[in-house]
Formats: C-alpha cells, sequence, structure tokens
C-alpha cells in the first residue's frame, strides 16, 4: 500500500499547498458572510464567522481527515470542503437577488484570487527564480491560480446546494427555483 509513499514529496506538497488552499477556502466562507452581511442577514457576523482566521473555516472532515487520507493514499487529486458559513436566507432585503449575490460571492472571491495569484507568478517570472525558494513560490503561485479556479468553476455548477445551483434558483421562476432546491 505504501510502496511508493514518498514523504519528502508530501511534505513538499503540503508546504506548497497549504497557503494557497486555506486562502482560497477561506476568503471563498468569508466572502459569502460579508455580502450576506451587507445585504441583511448578520447570522455570520452574529456568529464570528467573517474572521480570517482559517481555523474558523476548517471541517475536521472534509478540510482535514479526507485530504489527509487521500493524500496518504497517493490520490492523483485532493478533494475537500471547509465549513459553510451560516446564512439565513430569510433575512435578505431582497430575497432572490440577493440570494444571487451572496451565492456568487464565493466564486468571485475565488477569481479574485486567482487573478492575484497570477500576478505574484508574473512578478517571480519577472524577479526571477533560480534559487529553491523562489521556486516553490513559483509553484505556491501555481497551486494558487489552479486551487481558485477549480474552487470557482467547481462551486459555479448548478447543482444544489453548491453556488451555482442557489444562483440558478434565484435566477429561475419561483416553481422551477423551487423544484431545484428540492
Amino acid at each position: 500500500m505504501f510502496e511508493n509513499f514518498d514523504l519528502q514529496a508530501v511534505i513538499y506538497a503540503l508546504a506548497v499547498g497549504a497557503i494557497p488552499v486555506l486562502f482560497a477556502i477561506t476568503l471563498h466562507e468569508v466572502a459569502h458572510g460579508w455580502m450576506a452581511s451587507r445585504l441583511g442577514d448578520k447570522t455570520a457576523e452574529m456568529l464570528g464567522r467573517l474572521s480570517l482566521n482559517p481555523i474558523r473555516h476548517i471541517d475536521p472532515v472534509g478540510t482535514v481527515a479526507i485530504p489527509a487520507i487521500l493524500l496518504l493514499l497517493g490520490s492523483p487529486f485532493l478533494f475537500g470542503w471547509a465549513k459553510p458559513v451560516p446564512v439565513n436566507f430569510r433575512n435578505l432585503r431582497h430575497y432572490r437577488r440577493d440570494m444571487v449575490l451572496v451565492a456568487a460571492a464565493g466564486p468571485g472571491a475565488n477569481l479574485l484570487m486567482a487573478c492575484g495569484w497570477t500576478l505574484l507568478l508574473g512578478i517571480f517570472a519577472v524577479l526571477g527564480h533560480d534559487s529553491s525558494v523562489g521556486q516553490g513560490f513559483m509553484s505556491m503561485a501555481q497551486v494558487g491560480v489552479t486551487i481558485n479556479l477549480l474552487l470557482m468553476v467547481f462551486n459555479l455548477l448548478p447543482i444544489p446546494p453548491l453556488d451555482g445551483g442557489r444562483v440558478l434558483a434565484g435566477l429561475l421562476p419561483p416553481g422551477p427555483a423551487n423544484a431545484l432546491s428540492r
């Protein structure tokens, strides 16, 4: 089972990937809560979930256990999730419109982060990355772009309970929206 296990590669992958992944999931969730707060629902704010502290958004199973098991098993991909920020959509001022905006805020944050990591990639390319530290930062920026684009696209799939499902439900007439949400 562990004959092809490369501890050094695992440590490098964790060192390069941990920061972009933690930023991606934390800012994605905070964006939902921030937008909901601006549109009338203070639930996440009252529960302290607008925090940039990633520990507030870690789901023990989805953020730690599942990715760790996949990593140890040598999986070619990792899968996981964060603890969703609570939103009470009934508190929003304009329920349907605001549901779309709250749902789109997470993937929107991932798009902005992908742009930020792309900018860092460009800076590292101009400054050079000859050292192992420079190569590590280049790898980290590449992971940042990739993970944020993957999270954005995945979360925009029009399948409840993903963000895209909520966006679609907010854009559909009430009958089809209710059917989709069931």
